[in-house]
C-alpha cells in the first residue's frame, strides 16, 4: 500500500505485476475499497502493471468534508495517473468507478486506450434517492443501509453462500462521511451527452441479478459508444467481479487481447 499526496486528498494505491508493464486501472464502487478486485487481479497475466486504488472517502484514503463532486472524483483518477506517469492505460471501473472512467477518458484520453464499464451508467437513479439515502446514513449511520445495500448487491445464490458478510463489514468499515459525499457525487452526474462522444474501444459488463444498475441500464450506457462490446454475466448482481471472479476475469482478459494490450 502507498499513498499518494494530491494536496487537497490524498489515496491509497497498490500496484502489483510488472512496474515495467503495459498499465491496467481498477476504480473501486461505492462503500467498498480496492480489496473489491483481489479475485481479478489473481487472475490477470503478471506482466501487466496493475494499478488499484481507494476512492476518496473510502478505504485508506483521506475523508475530505462532504459532498464530494464528480469532477474531484475524476481530478483525482487524472492526478494519480499523472503522478504515477501512466498513459494508455486500460481503465476499469464498477458503479461510481465507472462513472469516474466516463469522466475521465472525456477529459483525458490521452491517459486510457480502452474502458471497462462494469455495472454502471451514464446516470445512476434520481437526486431524490440519493438525498434519502445520505439523509439515512447522516442520521442512523451505515448500519441502517447495509441489509438493502447487500439485497441490491448480490444475487440469491451468493446471498446463501456465507460470505455476505465479509462484504457488509467491508461496508461498514467505510466512513460515512466519504459514502454520503460519494452519494452526492453520483446523484449530481449525468454523463449521456459526453459519453456519447467517446471514440474507444469500450466493454461493458453487467450482472443479471443486479438491483442497482440492472443489465438494460448497463447496456444503454455502453450502446451510447460506437464499437462497444456487452456481456451479461449471469447469477451476478452488481459485483460480478467478486461473485463470478472467473467469468469476469475471462471477459476482460478477451477484451486486453483484442485491444493488443497483452499477447
Amino acid at each position: 500500500m502507498q499513498i499518494a499526496d494530491l494536496g487537497d486528498v490524498q489515496l491509497n494505491y497498490r500496484e502489483d505485476g510488472s512496474p515495467s508493464g503495459r498499465p491496467i486501472v481498477f476504480a473501486n464502487s461505492l462503500g467498498t475499497d480496492l480489496h473489491l478486485w483481489d479475485e481479478v487481479v489473481d487472475r490477470l497475466p503478471k506482466d501487466l502493471r496493475i494499478i488499484r486504488y481507494d476512492l476518496r472517502g473510502h478505504g485508506r484514503s483521506s475523508v475530505p468534508p462532504a459532498p464530494y463532486s464528480m469532477g474531484a472524483l475524476v481530478r483525482d483518477a487524472e492526478r494519480l495517473l499523472d503522478q504515477l506517469e501512466v498513459r494508455d492505460c486500460i481503465f476499469v471501473g464498477l458503479s461510481i468507478g465507472g462513472m469516474i472512467a466516463q469522466g475521465l477518458a472525456v477529459k483525458r484520453l490521452d491517459l486510457m486506450r480502452g474502458l471497462v464499464l462494469s455495472n454502471t451508467a451514464a446516470k445512476i437513479g434520481t437526486a431524490a434517492n440519493w438525498q434519502a439515502r445520505i439523509d439515512s446514513v447522516r442520521s442512523s449511520g451505515l448500519d441502517s443501509i447495509a441489509d438493502a445495500v447487500m439485497e441490491r448487491w448480490f444475487a440469491p445464490a451468493f446471498q446463501k453462500s456465507g460470505q455476505v458478510p465479509k462484504w457488509r463489514d467491508t461496508l461498514l468499515r467505510q466512513s460515512s462521511e466519504g459514502y454520503v459525499g460519494c452519494c452526492a457525487a453520483i446523484a449530481g452526474t449525468d454523463f449521456y451527452t459526453p459519453t456519447s462522444g467517446l471514440r474507444l474501444p469500450t466493454l461493458g459488463i453487467a450482472g443479471s441479478d443486479d438491483g442497482a444498475t440492472p443489465a438494460d441500464l448497463v447496456r444503454e450506457t455502453v450502446d451510447l459508444i460506437p464499437g462497444s462490446k456487452f456481456e451479461l454475466i449471469r447469477r451476478a448482481g452488481h459485483l460480478p467481479c467478486v461473485e463470478q471472479p472467473d467469468i469476469f476475469s475471462d471477459h476482460l482478459i478477451t477484451f486486453l487481447r483484442e485491444v493488443g494490450h497483452i499477447d
